[in-house]
């Protein structure tokens, strides 16, 4: 009893009596703000006076139910209630954060970040599943997509770019799930990159010259490894006077120049109707004068439209594709076509991947949780049913340093690429001793 009776005066419990009582009160204010607060005419107003107008009548609010709230809860309920009318509630503190790369839900009451490449439970809460599932309902509506019960996932982005991913249940059986990949409103180029040790100058180099000479380019890896940011980083070097168009499930790329057309798939509606696919994206996309296809990410059929694509005239394109190793993207990209329904021999269809694409650069995220380019691989050419790949530059882990982040040096692996030749007859002469085995300083 005595141990109860300990335990239930515990700081712990203190701290979580508090927040309880701010969450009530923080709703009852946010209902009354909104009975009070003309929402039609608000669309109207600039966002700088409406924010200023909100926050007058929820001080006015709490000055008239004289809450016994000391002048720091006071001004966090306020930035609370705030972020519950114009933003997405208890996630807006992590996305205020600009070094928070991931914010896991796992349920109302359990909610996860990743911050400098460690997970780690946070002690922010939603109110409960139906305030959690009114921020997920806000996030799809902003890009015009819904989520139900007859449709119970989500794939969305949001203002600044970040990717969602919602389920709910009965498929998510513990309450509504979200999960948001973060993706700063500064673009990493490959200058910063090298700074983060990601790569070595001469993998820049070389990857600048294959970028500018139109050399078409798979970037692999598994989730979370940094394809999508190495891809930004990547388009720099595509020419300003070349048409780019670029096609995602959930757009989330953010190309690094200004003539970039983008495309984004849709989801059927209610009736089952409407969808338009990556497929038949890419498929329209020819039809747009490109100089250049960007794909976020190859999933399905769309996979054999896009080597067809990068084999008839449109060259430089690029997409990335989830996969342990280089081998295995290319195989993961035959299973992709095989999914288009058309029955190609196996033999085919890696004569195609071998001829449609020049380079494979796969990421890894290392112990300690940052990501490297870990191979530069080039595609040669077919000997008998196999596709020949040589490694050009890799990074060589050899243990893990005292900081608990995997060490080790980026090596040039001593292999001439084929490709040279190509990038010399389109202006781009690289040093001769630039692939010698040796280790990258």
């Amino acid at each position: 009893m005595s141990q109860e009776k300990e335990q239930s005066y515990s700081p712990e419990y203190e701290s979580r009596s508090e927040n309880a009582v701010l969450q009530k009160i923080k709703a009852d204010i946010h209902r009354q703000l909104i009975e009070v607060l003309d929402l039609n005419e608000a669309r109207h107003v600039p966002l700088e006076k409406l924010h200023e107008e909100c926050s007058k009548r929820v001080d006015a609010l709490l000055n008239a139910r004289q809450y016994p709230l000391s002048g720091p809860d006071k001004q966090r309920l306020l930035r609370e209630v705030m972020d519950e009318v114009f933003g997405f509630g208890p996630l807006e503190i992590f996305l205020r954060d600009p070094e928070i790369s991931d914010i896991l839900v796992n349920g109302p009451h359990k909610i996860y970040i990743e911050k400098h490449g460690q997970l780690e439970s946070t002690n922010v809460t939603f109110m409960d599943e139906k305030h959690l599932m009114r921020i997920i309902h806000r996030i799809g509506s902003n890009v015009g997509r819904r989520i139900d019960e007859s449709m119970p996932m989500l794939d969305a982005r949001l203002p600044d770019g970040s990717r969602v991913n919602a389920i709910i249940p009965p498929l998510a059986l513990d309450g509504p799930t979200v999960s948001i990949r973060r993706f700063g409103t500064t673009p990493i180029d490959i200058r910063r990159l090298i700074e983060l040790n990601a790569l070595m100058e001469e993998m820049a180099f070389f990857m600048e010259a294959c970028v500018k000479c139109r050399m078409n380019i798979l970037i692999s890896g598994g989730t979370g490894t940094g394809k999508t940011t190495f891809l930004n980083a990547l388009s720099r070097w595509i020419p300003a006077n070349e048409r780019v168009i670029t096609i995602e499930d959930a757009a989330e790329l953010q190309l690094q120049r200004e003539h970039v057309v983008r495309l984004e798939t849709r989801p059927p509606n209610i009736e089952g109707e409407g969808c338009i696919t990556q497929r038949e994206l890419v498929r329209n996309s020819l039809r747009m004068r490109p100089d250049r296809i960007v794909i976020g990410e190859v999933r399905g059929a769309e996979t054999l439209d896009m080597l067809q694509a990068m084999n008839t005239g449109h060259e430089g394109s690029m997409t990335t594709v989830h996969a342990n190793n280089p081998r295995d993207a290319l195989r993961r990209l035959e299973n992709m076509v095989s999914m288009s329904g058309i029955n190609y021999p196996i033999r085919a269809i890696r004569e195609q991947l071998s001829s449609a694409l020049n380079v494979i650069v796969h990421l890894e995220r290392m112990t300690g949780g940052r990501r490297k380019v870990v191979q530069i691989v080039e595609i040669t050419t077919m000997e008998g049913d196999t596709i020949c790949l040589h490694d050009i530059f890799r990074f060589n882990q050899t243990g893990v340093d005292e900081t608990g982040h995997a060490c080790g040096p980026f090596e040039a692996c001593g292999v001439r690429p084929l490709l040279l030749n190509r990038l010399k007859a389109k202006g781009m002469e690289l040093p001769s001793d630039m692939f010698q085995r040796r280790v990258l300083v």
